[in-house]
């Protein structure tokens, strides 16, 4: 600006005739001046280390000329599905088997992070087979995921591979569904042995390994956003587990005092082989460990699919 300026006026509000201008009276001292510094004041940190770097941090670090910064390295991830009934689509089914759907819902939600992806295909119920698949897993990733062979099964040696060549951190977790989780090392990867059910299959996913990969990636651990919500639905549950049971959030109009409240009911079938119920969701209601279950009209923490994504 000018030496002796302070103030810019709109040039849409000045008439002019000839060499003379004119201002009205609705202008204020300082208006429409951005001042140097203050969108970022010197000596301020521009971003802090765990910032997800999107759009507008972007334009952030162009504004400042920043060209280059340094970030985490995304994680590499190879996952793999065992059963012997399992079987890719696109090939015709025998009696007694089932389409492989785990690998295409793991490759969706690990595309959504950005990180590198190995997917190993389907590992048949032998336990050379599993160590084999093991084995080209860890010296290609970061972080091994696995659906089904935890469980108690006699065909069922994922965990038991772990164990001998590998460390596993805990089994078995107090929530519905995804009962039958895994967690432990195998060399210096990470492993995740999730459940064999479709549904168990998202939820420990989400609740526990976007968490663990978000952490890789540099991200500060922050709940997800809940919010509470009125229950149009009964809902059973048995005390003693967390349940996460799908549903569809929505707002309705309360009263001309209260405005709107959120409103949530469950999709059908909570079974963790009913799939459909997670893509009718919107939403998981949790239930926590000392729930007995809901009543309609009662009040229940919701986690929104899009505060977790």
């Amino acid at each position: 600006m000018p030496d002796g300026s302070d103030t810019v006026v709109m040039q849409e509000r000045v008439q002019t005739t000839g060499d003379t201008i004119r201002i009205d009276s609705n202008n204020k001292p300082g208006q429409n001046v951005r001042k140097a510094g203050e969108d970022i004041p010197v000596d301020e940190v521009v971003l802090s280390e765990g910032k997800h770097i999107g759009p507008a941090e972007m334009g952030l670090l162009a504004s400042t000329g920043i060209g280059e910064v340094t970030v985490y390295k995304l994680p590499r991830v190879a996952f793999f599905s065992t059963g012997d009934e399992l079987r890719p689509v696109g090939t015709r089914l025998e009696i007694g088997q089932i389409y492989d759907s785990n690998r295409y819902t793991l490759h969706g939600m690990l595309s959504r992070l950005g990180v590198e992806i190995s997917d190993l295909g389907v590992i048949r119920d032998e336990k050379q087979a599993v160590e084999r698949a093991f084995s080209d897993a860890v010296s290609q990733a970061d972080v091994v995921i696995t659906s089904g062979g935890v469980s108690v099964g006699e065909a069922d040696y994922v965990k038991e591979t772990l164990e001998q060549i590998g460390t596993v951190h805990f089994w078995k977790v107090a929530m519905k569904p995804g009962r039958p989780l895994a967690f432990g090392k195998i060399g210096d990867a990470w492993f995740f042995g999730l459940p064999g059910n479709p549904v168990s299959v998202m939820v420990t996913f989400y609740m526990f390994v976007l968490p663990a990969l978000k952490k890789m990636m540099g991200n500060p651990h922050s709940e997800p956003l809940t919010l509470a919500a009125t229950c149009s639905s009964e809902l059973r549950k048995r005390a003693g587990r967390v349940e996460y049971q799908r549903g569809i959030l929505s707002r309705e109009k309360y009263d001309d005092v209260l405005g709107h409240r959120y409103v949530v009911s469950k999709t059908g079938p909570q079974g963790s082989g009913v799939l459909r119920s997670m893509s009718d969701a919107n939403c998981f209601i949790i239930l926590p460990m000392e729930s007995t279950g809901v009543k309609p009209g009662e009040q229940v923490q919701v986690l929104p699919f899009e505060a977790i994504t």
